[in-house]
């Protein structure tokens, strides 16, 4: 007797070409708008909005971290569009979907174009002008005085041009309060500063690809002496940057000990990469670029923390 064999009951139904197609598709529109830099454009954002005194009803809070999202990502694909040609060089940009040939040049300023102005007009007629017009000057900095001006010309691209990754924070404070003060300013200046420490430890590591590229990185211009150097400097300058909320009366007890401690452990990242005689510079500089997107993170945490306990 020839024994049953049982039947399958769930059968495996393979993706068709046409899925596949279009997940590709949106896959590529989302590395289009640069997710991992606008999720920290967003978290500061947030930071920025809940550090400053009052308060928006929660409709016009989540319009404003919708619009920063969105001018956040409207950038990044201008971005790309404008740099297709060295992320087409470079180890770590080449397969993005516009240098790899997945999507037209012209469709990605298109979209980065429409999301930035969407952006702007909706954040001026649903929550406030201020906010507004400092999202059109983060946009107008990113795109014009970082990416199409300073990124190649000069080594101070990241010292200057890092100013429109810190206007995030001021962007959600002016959503709050309709203008912008010294708190505001404290949340610019710790990114401001951190941003020069943070990308010169990736820069020291992807010292290659930048040459090649033809980008004066600092490591690339001045050498990477000169680069641990400004990183040593500016991780040591961070520090009483990071302690201003305390000054101001913004943050207490509980963030100004996690801010000391966050900056003791990135100065002594700073001082193993000072150290570090190695030739690629990986075994240093690639743990504290990892660990500056951490601090960050930690930095906005406790601050908002902090607030939290003392309500």
């Amino acid at each position: 007797m020839t024994p049953k064999i049982p039947e399958k009951k769930d059968a495996v139904v393979l993706e068709s070409p046409e899925d596949v197609a279009v997940a590709a598709r949106v896959r590529d529109y989302a590395i289009l708008l640069k997710p991992r830099v606008m999720s920290l454009v967003v978290f500061s954002g947030v930071a920025g909005l809940y550090m400053a005194p009052g308060r928006l009803d929660v409709w016009t809070a989540l319009s404003a971290i919708l619009y920063i999202a969105m001018g956040a990502g409207g950038a990044g694909a201008i971005n790309m569009w404008y740099d297709r040609d060295i992320d087409l060089e470079m180890t770590r940009t080449q397969d993005r979907p516009v240098p790899a040939g997945r999507m037209e040049p012209k469709h990605a300023l298109w979209v980065g174009t429409a999301l930035s102005v969407i952006s702007v007009v909706a954040m001026t007629f649903l929550v406030n002008k201020a906010a507004a017009a400092l999202l059109a000057l983060t946009i107008v900095y990113y795109v014009f005085i970082y990416t199409m001006w300073l990124k190649r010309r000069t080594p101070q691209n990241i010292v200057i041009g890092g100013a429109s990754g810190a206007f995030p924070p001021m962007i959600g404070w002016a959503a709050a309060t309709g203008g912008v003060d010294a708190g505001a300013l404290a949340l610019f200046a710790i990114i401001f500063i951190w941003t020069p420490p943070h990308f010169w430890a990736l820069a020291l590591y992807r010292c290659g690809d930048y040459a090649k590229a033809g980008v004066p990185m600092l490591p690339v211009v001045a050498g990477v002496r000169a680069t641990k150097k400004q990183i040593l400097a500016y991780s040591a300058l961070l520090a009483p940057v990071t302690l201003t909320p305390v000054f101001l009366g913004l943050s207490g007890l509980l963030y100004a000990a996690a801010a000391v401690l966050l900056d003791a452990w990135l100065l002594v990242h700073a001082l193993r990469v000072w150290r570090d005689d190695a030739e690629t510079q990986e075994g240093t500089a690639k743990p504290m670029f990892l660990f500056s997107i951490i601090y960050l993170f930690l930095i906005f945490v406790f601050m908002m923390l902090d607030k939290a306990l003392n309500v």
